[in-house]
């Protein structure tokens, strides 16, 4: 049964509370040779396994310093970064969302991770499908926020953006700052430019291939989002066991990523509560 789940705006709650992200202790951060790549990742918490797999541009804290702590507290958090992200260097090859799926789950394999629950923020959504479609044992329960399974599924004005000249200076400020500070040995034109090709060529998953994901899947998409919400709503129909939530906000905004506006209490503590319920044994 396929359940849709639509979130009324709340506006009109609580003031505005800015969620910052926070740097992780180093007793939480890592570091596995995977695929070639020396990939961080960070370790929090305690129980079942679940998976971050953090947006375009992004790091673990600039995606998921807010949420994290909460999610930690009834999860084993296994956060990711990802090839040319924050503190993982990049490789000659180039950036692909199948890449990016393989190295996760390859890096599950070295934790003896065999089943876990997998949440990917906008990019890192559509990787969180990938390892959906590519290591379907890996994945208990999926969350996809704010993310997209085809070229079609964003909004006009960002593939407009992706068709012109890559220009680092578009990058949000909060990501490019993140992005100096976390590099090893940073190149912002040569990643922006990485990540505009792959954002022109990705290929698209298939109706098909939505299709044969069998893991329960949450939907999480904002009403100003950068993806098209009737494109959300069709992808949980698509998979076997969908569920959708519509937030008011941004991209993002519901988790306090640091690229949108911040939420307001009300807001993010409803955001979390939608996946720590999907979540629930």
């Amino acid at each position: 049964m396929k359940i849709f789940l639509m979130v009324a705006s709340l506006a009109a709650c609580a003031p505005t509370t800015i969620l910052t992200p926070r740097s992780a202790p180093m007793t939480h951060a890592h570091y596995a040779n995977v695929n070639g790549l020396r990939m961080y990742y960070e370790d929090h918490g305690e129980g079942p396994p679940m998976v971050l797999i953090h947006g375009g541009g992004s790091t673990v804290q600039t995606s998921f310093g807010a949420i994290l702590p909460r999610l930690a507290r009834s999860h084993r958090v296994i956060a990711v970064e990802q090839q040319a992200h924050g503190h993982t260097e990049d490789l000659d090859r180039p950036l692909s969302f199948e890449q990016m799926a393989d190295d996760t789950a390859a890096l599950l394999g070295q934790l003896q991770v065999h089943n876990a629950d997998v949440l990917g923020f906008s990019n890192g959504g559509m990787t969180a499908l990938q390892v959906a479609v590519r290591h379907p044992a890996l994945v208990h329960r999926l969350v996809v926020c704010s993310g997209f399974y085809a070229h079609a599924n964003l909004i006009p004005g960002l593939r407009a953006a992706f068709e012109r000249p890559p220009n680092a200076d578009e990058m949000p400020r909060p990501l490019r700052d993140a992005y100096l500070a976390a590099a090893p040995h940073a190149d912002l034109n040569a990643f922006v430019a990485k990540t505009v090709a792959m954002m022109r060529s990705f290929p698209d998953l298939t109706e098909d291939q939505l299709r044969a994901i069998d893991a329960p899947t949450l939907v999480m998409v904002g009403e100003e989002d950068v993806v098209l919400p009737e494109h959300a709503a069709r992808l949980a129909k698509l998979v076997k066991h969908g569920q959708l939530a519509i937030m008011p906000g941004a991209h993002g905004s519901y988790l306090g990523v640091a690229e949108s506006p911040p939420p307001s209490p009300a807001l993010f503590e409803r955001a979390v509560g939608i996946i720590e319920k999907f979540l629930a044994p």
